[in-house]
């Protein structure tokens, strides 16, 4: 294939060698066969034949998780896992209700933080500020103020020379202090977090019809400072009534001011979840493309589709789908043994992974490879092509967890008819599937996640767009980490976008000083901001149905968008079906991500 040879750009070069290699590597070929080398060493039989396949998919197109890639095969401490979901409870040091401490808990945190995985926590359990703290007097200071103990917390394990540390918090939408919380980063305050909301079908539906919302906590108030609180019979603490639409204006407009908050639809994500007989989930890892319970984590891995291209921009241009399968099935072995290789931060964390052994495999460059089948991503045969990607590699994940299972045995906590139960993700499998996982078991509880796959796709697979992303732009200035802290731009352009010049398939006129003049494209290629914002959000819809966990998706949103259509794509969102959303429009908080070249 001509791609094979295109000339890998610098960018992508530095970032593989600063990243990811280790020692003398040089290349990603050196890299690729210590990670196969190092995953095959769980294999107890034909260690050499699993460690060819394992190179052999790595050279087709899969690529692990960036702690995969970065650590697997060294003598380094570090987790292979990318990112966890920790709890905080409302005590300060020893557990309650379930849930570890305050200060415990960050403890937990920068233990993980430390070891180079990213974490999401649920605040809600945090009693309201001004609530009382009984046995002492004093008032509660608010999961709000808690949050800056552990933002500062990851930026000290930064500045100790960690790897950048990622953190989410989530709030739910009933909580006492969800104002406050959504107006959290109004100035760009918690650096170190993304926030979202963890919002139920019941208040979506109070939005909708105009209705009041209680504000609850099962913290007792001081009635001195909430005078009209009330206990409700079951148990919680009525500290006020708002209307619903009063709190969805807040988040709107904080998002549409500076990206912040995002929204979980929690509701969907606990019904949708195979392990609903055995976990509730309340937050997600940084990015969103991981719903889990406490302690869990995400073994994350992406199969680069621009690699299962044949005849780009033709009319003959196809996808390899008997390339894909067994892709597909060599990568869900190689993270079912990470889950068993990895160093874990917590033991808590290995119980989780091992007792569930999710995983989560997910594509990269889902707009490059639309680009080179002649497919506009903003159309109904983008939307459909991904959806049949998405169908036909969770059928393939499937039926090869489940052949891991009769070799290796299902994951402990298998129950067969309630894994099955519907309105489950696994209820909704074919049925020669589902027949075949009640007689063999399935291996992973879950299979299937869509990460942002920003780096691995720069430094792997020569700046593909990114996860389930269209192409941002078709050149423009990607910032880079230096090494003393700093951020610098650095040119750099999308795959699709070089390979096309490359075949002649995009005209470019320049002037002498190397500026763009003319510039003639097929009608395939469409970047992110050239479609509407519901184009995007249908695509993420067309895939979701076979996602069994999450898809991280940034809508793009113009600057001059206005703000009445911008609240209609989070109620889009919403009836669509999605897990959650989060928007990006250029703002004054965080600026633009990516520059003109």
């Amino acid at each position: 294939m001509l791609s094979q040879n295109l000339p890998r750009q610098q960018l992508a070069i530095d970032v593989l060698l600063e990243k990811y290699a280790k020692g003398d590597e040089a290349c990603a070929e050196d890299i690729y066969a210590r990670v196969a080398k190092a995953l095959a060493k769980n294999e107890k039989m034909n260690r050499a034949v699993h460690e060819k396949t394992f190179l052999n998919a790595f050279r087709q197109g899969f690529i692990g998780g960036g702690r995969i890639m970065s650590a697997a095969g060294t003598s380094l401490q570090a987790t292979l896992i990318n990112c966890f979901v920790q709890p905080v409870g409302d005590s300060i040091s020893g557990s309650e209700n379930g849930k570890t401490g305050i200060y415990a808990a960050l403890l937990e945190s920068a233990e993980t933080l430390r070891r180079g995985g990213g974490v999401g926590y649920n605040f809600s359990a945090i009693r309201p500020k001004g609530a009382q703290v009984k046995g002492t007097g004093s008032r509660a200071s608010g999961p709000v103020s808690y949050m800056q103990v552990f933002d500062q917390s990851c930026k000290t394990i930064e500045s100790a020379g960690a790897r950048r540390g990622a953190q989410i918090g989530v709030l739910n939408i009933d909580h006492p202090d969800i104002l406050a919380f959504i107006h959290a980063k109004d100035h760009g305050g918690l650096k170190t977090f993304n926030l979202s909301v963890g919002v139920s079908d019941c208040f979506m539906r109070a939005v909708e019809q105009d209705e009041n919302w209680d504000l609850v906590h099962r913290g007792e108030p001081d009635l001195e400072e909430h005078p009209v609180a009330y206990r409700r019979e079951d148990g919680l603490w009525v500290y006020g009534t708002i209307k619903a639409r009063t709190i969805w204006d807040a988040i709107m407009q904080a998002a549409y001011d500076h990206a912040e908050p995002g929204i979980l639809f929690i509701d969907r994500i606990n019904a949708d979840n195979n392990l609903a007989y055995c976990e509730i989930i309340e937050a997600t890892n940084p990015c969103g493309e991981q719903p889990l319970p406490d302690y869990a984590s995400c073994c994350l891995g992406s199969v680069n589709l621009t690699a299962f291209i044949h005849n780009p921009f033709s009319v003959n241009a196809s996808l390899d789908w008997r390339v894909l399968d067994a892709v597909v099935k060599q990568a869900v072995r190689m993270l079912d043994n990470v889950l068993d290789l990895s160093v874990w931060p917590l033991p808590q964390q290995k119980n989780q992974a091992l007792q569930k052994r999710r995983i989560g495999l997910g594509f990269t460059g889902l707009g490059d490879a639309l680009i080179m089948l002649g497919i506009r991503y903003d159309s109904t045969a983008g939307c459909t092509t991904a959806a049949q990607i998405a169908e036909f590699m969770r059928n393939s994940a499937y039926r090869a967890s489940i052949a891991l299972a009769q070799e290796k045995g299902p994951f402990p906590l298998f129950v067969a008819e309630d894994y099955l139960a519907e309105p489950s993700f696994a209820s909704r499998l074919p049925d020669d599937i589902k027949q075949e996982i009640r007689q063999s078991g399935i291996r992973n509880s879950h299979l299937l996640s869509i990460a942002p796959t920003g780096t691995i796709s720069l430094a792997f697979a020569d700046n593909v767009s990114s996860g389930i992303e269209p192409v941002f732009r078709w050149r423009y200035r990607r910032m880079k980490m230096m090494s003393n802290g700093s951020y610098a731009p650095f040119p750099i352009e999308d795959y699709a976008f070089r390979l096309a010049k490359e075949m002649r398939v995009v005209d470019e006129v320049m002037d002498a000083q190397g500026k763009l003049i003319k510039q003639k494209m097929p009608a395939s290629f469409v970047s992110a901001l050239e479609m509407s914002v519901q184009d995007h959000v249908l695509m993420a819809a067309a895939v979701q149905p076979f996602i069994d966990a999450a898809i991280s998706k940034t809508t793009n949103i113009p600057l001059n968008y206005p703000y009445e259509e911008f609240v209609g794509v989070y109620l889009q969102a919403w009836r669509l079906g999605l897990k959650g959303l989060t928007t990006y429009r250029p703002n004054n908080v965080v600026g633009e991500v990516l520059g003109m070249d």
